[in-house]
């Protein structure tokens, strides 16, 4: 099973941006959505932006992880 998690880019400098997930940076490669800007959502996998959200899409996936996590 894979499993991708959407994050907010906070940088961009040159094929590689910092996401915000969850309240931690990780730098990941925008080589597969490179017009990706400061502001908007990726779906993250192993390290890869693999896709843009819109922002409704992606506070609603945000909010259901956060609920599966608290019902651990």
């Amino acid at each position: 099973m894979c499993l991708s998690v959407p994050a907010k880019i906070v940088q961009v400098e040159s094929n590689r941006a910092k996401a915000e997930v969850g309240g931690l940076l990780r730098e990941i490669s925008i080589d597969l959505c490179p017009e990706v800007a400061v502001g908007e959502y990726v779906l993250i996998h192993a390290g890869f932006a693999i896709q843009r959200l819109d922002e409704k899409e992606a506070k609603e996936t945000l909010d259901l992880l956060a609920q599966l996590a608290e019902a651990r």
